[in-house]
């Protein structure tokens, strides 16, 4: 049984192909890892795997699925001053949460677009262009694209309904690597803590979290390894989003104040390290779903995805 199982994830990983140096070892250790599973209501999956020997490191990977189908709806929370992503989330009566885009740290702005409502909060600096900021999420009626991004673009989209936020760099669109020459090598290729937003082909949204900056727990990835992680998780479109000590993952009435990764900020590996952030892309729903219920927690392997 065991021989048949590696056969057909061979051949799965033959359809599927491989991300440059990403070797078959890193997708069968994604495949074959131990995932605790829990659903706390309709509509939410939430999975967290520590996972060794992947991208030459024990990775740290935690995940949100949501349904919008159970009624759930993407939202952007701007934040006056900048506050834990748990606490921008709590504040908004939010499901579950994840860090957003780029920002000024000193003065507290996002440096990339953002619009919400009929609103453009801030504009995309020329140097997060040139570095990184290749995509974009959109949000009309609740609903979430993930979008290629340029100046032009970004001059249209002013006129644009609807909840708009620059990140990047665009890691998949429709099941394919994105072209990454012209963003900054070293921001591309060196290992940090990471966020991204991705959907499926069946219209999930995924929010996704790899820890880092801790070598014995959790190593971190660099922009193709995040790419391929999303792609065997089932991502159809990924795009990433700030990461480093701002990487944080949140849902609702968990314990540790609803953080559920390993935010890298405080220094060491438990869910106390969150950092201040301006934004944050946030799952809200109705009143009776926002409560934490009972919820089964069990370990299995995920279903790979073409």
């Amino acid at each position: 049984m065991i021989k048949r199982n590696l056969l057909i994830a061979i051949l799965i990983l033959c359809s599927i192909g491989i991300i440059k140096g990403q070797t078959v070892s890193d997708s069968l250790a994604i495949m074959s890892a131990r995932w605790k599973v829990e659903s706390p209501q309709k509509g939410i999956i939430h999975k967290y795997a520590s996972i060794p020997r992947l991208y030459q490191g024990t990775q740290s990977v935690s995940l949100i699925e949501i349904d919008p189908g159970a009624g759930l709806k993407v939202d952007i929370a701007v934040s006056g001053e900048m506050k834990e992503t748990s606490r921008i989330a709590s504040e908004h009566r939010g499901i579950a949460a994840i860090n957003g885009s780029y920002f000024d740290m000193k003065r507290g702005n996002s440096v990339c677009f953002l619009k919400v409502g009929n609103q453009v909060v801030d504009t995309t600096t020329l140097s997060e262009c040139k570095l990184r900021v290749t995509g974009a999420m959109h949000v009309h009626k609740g609903k979430i694209k993930l979008i290629p991004w340029s100046r032009q673009i970004e001059k249209e989209y002013k006129g644009e309904t609807g909840i708009v936020l620059a990140s990047g760099p665009l890691m998949l669109k429709d099941g394919q690597i994105c072209d990454w020459n012209s963003c900054g090598t070293n921001f591309i290729r060196t290992k940090h803590p990471r966020s991204a937003v991705a959907t499926t082909k069946e219209g999930k949204i995924l929010l996704i979290t790899v820890d880092g900056r801790f070598p014995e727990q959790a190593e971190g990835v660099n922009i193709p390894e995040l790419a391929h992680l999303i792609r065997i998780l089932g991502g159809e479109d990924a795009l990433n989003l700030d990461g480093g000590g701002s990487t944080t993952l949140w849902l609702s009435g968990a314990s540790d104040d609803g953080v559920v990764n390993y935010p890298c900020d405080n220094g060491r590996f438990d869910h106390a390290g969150e950092r201040k952030v301006p934004n944050i892309l946030y799952i809200r729903g109705s009143i009776q779903n926002v409560a934490w219920t009972k919820c089964r927690t069990k370990y299995v392997k995920p279903l790979v995805h073409r």
